[in-house]
């Protein structure tokens, strides 16, 4: 008797684990990076917390999926390198997709258009502009972006001067200590628009919007052997789309949609 109560125990044991371990399993458990310096897109608020409109579209993903994440803070010229190295599985950053980028990392599709554009002080003289030098002014980017290559590339007898972070361009050029920057355009309009420091300053010149700098877009990147994890992020990026939550996180932020930039 006690042989067959140890029989049908260990039975229900067994169905208790096929019944939950499946389940267990199919949990997606994902760590996502964000620079946490980009504001609005990402930022560390006063209690130490991610937030911005990046970390918002991360969570939503994470929500459709129905996978477990975390989100890690990761220092720009890091960022990629961390990827690969499987610090973390994905990175929601507004990174632009990019030829250059994507021979180290793949991309999801874009979950928004992107532009970049200068930035100089209200009323100074904007024909400079029209000089591939820039008048000779300082210029100045956040280290390891497009904005960066872009000046190289364009601009290449211009005083480039790069910063570890955006704010840190945006606070010299409020304070006089550059004459042009130049960023994505987004941000930017935030920044002239919607803030103290950036009221001195104003948009100028045309949106650039060179495929070689600004790509198809911003997407998330991934490791290029993770083709799955693309789909999925794929497959919830275009539900987020359909439901309305991309949209209700897109005016959270901004009074364009992102997503078609118009």
């Amino acid at each position: 008797m006690s042989f067959k109560i140890a029989a049908i125990a260990a039975n229900l044991l067994f169905a208790a684990v096929v019944a939950v371990s499946p389940a267990q399993a199919d949990t997606l458990k994902l760590k996502i990076a964000t620079e946490g310096a980009y504001p609005p897109f990402n930022a560390v608020d006063a209690s130490g917390q991610l937030i911005g409109f990046d970390v918002d579209i991360a969570k939503a993903l994470c929500a459709e999926m129905k996978a477990e994440c975390e989100l890690v803070a990761q220092e720009w010229d890091g960022i990629i390198p961390g990827l690969l190295a499987k610090k973390y599985d994905v990175i929601v950053a507004s990174m632009f997709i990019t030829e250059e980028r994507k021979e180290k990392v793949a991309f999801t599709k874009p979950y928004y258009k992107a532009a970049m554009t200068y930035v100089m002080k209200k009323g100074a003289d904007t024909s400079v502009l029209d000089k591939p030098d820039l008048g000779g002014k300082s210029v100045g980017v956040q280290a390891g972006t497009t904005q960066a290559s872009y000046v190289e590339a364009a601009h290449a007898k211009a005083d480039l001067k790069q910063y570890p972070t955006q704010d840190e361009v945006n606070l010299d050029l409020a304070g006089g200590r550059l004459d042009i920057q130049v960023g994505d355009l987004v941000p930017m309009l935030e920044w002239t628009e919607k803030t103290k420091d950036g009221a001195c300053c104003e948009l100028v010149g045309k949106p650039i919007t060179d495929p070689k700098y600004v790509g198809e877009g911003v997407g998330m990147a991934i490791r290029k052997e993770d083709t799955a994890l693309q789909a999925k992020l794929n497959a919830a990026l275009d539900a987020i789309v359909a439901n309305g939550v991309y949209k209700s996180i897109n005016d959270k932020y901004f009074s364009l949609d992102i997503y078609k930039m118009q």
